[in-house]
């Protein structure tokens, strides 16, 4: 589970590049539509799974929903199959 938590991460912060890069030319308008608020929202989860201990009972169903979460990166040559939910 460290290794999907490390991907997503590794997801966001690529992605709030790309979207940087995006407001940089297009101006921040560009994002008013975007997917950026989503991102945050993963990766806060991602955040909070670390954070918790895995006696917690909420693990369970935040390691799951990490998991299908991270489906939409499925295609990324760093995603593992068996990271599916």
């Amino acid at each position: 589970m460290d290794n999907l938590v490390r991907f997503i991460h590794a997801r966001y912060e690529a992605d709030c590049h790309a979207f940087a890069y995006v407001a940089q030319v297009f101006g921040g308008e560009a994002l008013l539509d975007s997917h950026l608020p989503m991102l945050d929202l993963i990766d806060s989860l991602a955040r909070d799974y670390t954070a918790m201990g895995p006696d917690d009972p909420r693990s369970a169903g935040l390691a799951h929903a990490l998991r299908v979460l991270a489906q939409s990166y499925a295609e990324h040559p760093d995603y593992r199959q068996e990271w599916r939910p």
